[in-house]
């Protein structure tokens, strides 16, 4: 007698009994679905994970938002794939170069790790804003790419950003919710647009959001409470 099996991804039951000889098939069924249904964090960088300094161009002048580096450690270890998008103008203006843009980020990395933090992919439009750019936040094709690329689902992700182009990035991509942190330019743009942002969770800085994507992970079911401990 063949023993059969039910094939379950995440909190769905898909009604088809399969044989033992056929769980290497299925083996590959569900890890292809948990490709295809990967949760992602898209964060702004500068004003959102380290201090705006006003086009930073040098590797020196990284400094990282208070708490930032445990916040993104505990989406992390929540399970969710975190990815920097970014807009650099100050490329497009002539103020640096896109190897400066690539000095800073590696810095950045750097001290991330410190935290153990890994940024899947970092995102970068150096277009100034009155040049033609795909990128360029409020555009979400960089949100897309993503999702193509490390099959994120973008109905259960989240965006992080200090300024209304991040916003827009995100419900312009469809996330599951956009998150307005107060650090950086986010006061500002909180008091600028009060009617816009009542779509927007606003929260004082990363550390708050993060708190705030965990708990409703919890609420859907994503995670366990052991999980964030």
């Amino acid at each position: 007698m063949n023993p059969t099996f039910q094939l379950v991804i995440g909190m769905t039951c898909i009604v088809q009994e399969y044989k033992a000889s056929e769980l290497e098939t299925v083996e590959v069924m569900v890890m292809n679905a948990r490709q295809l249904s990967r949760r992602a964090v898209f964060l702004d960088r500068d004003g959102t994970i380290i201090v705006d300094k006003s086009y930073l161009s040098r590797p020196e002048d990284v400094e990282l938002i208070p708490n930032a580096g445990q916040a993104l450690r505990r989406l992390q270890d929540a399970g969710y794939i975190l990815i920097i998008v970014s807009n650099q103008s100050g490329v497009g203006r002539g103020y640096f170069t896109m190897e400066d843009v690539e000095r800073v980020n590696q810095r950045l990395l750097e001290e991330l790790e410190k935290f153990g933090v890994r940024i899947s992919k970092i995102y970068v439009a150096p277009e100034a804003p009155d040049q033609p750019s795909r990128g360029r936040k409020p555009s979400p094709a960089f949100l897309f790419d993503a999702a193509n690329e490390f099959g994120v689902d973008l109905r259960a992700s989240y965006v992080i950003g200090d300024k209304l182009s991040d916003l827009e990035c995100g419900w312009n991509a469809g996330v599951r919710a956009v998150i307005l942190v107060r650090t950086g330019y986010g006061q500002q743009t909180q008091e600028r647009h009060p009617e816009i942002l009542k779509r927007a969770v606003i929260v004082d800085d990363l550390v708050a959001a993060a708190e705030w994507i965990i708990s409703q992970s919890l609420d859907q079911g994503f995670l366990s409470r052991g999980a964030t401990n």
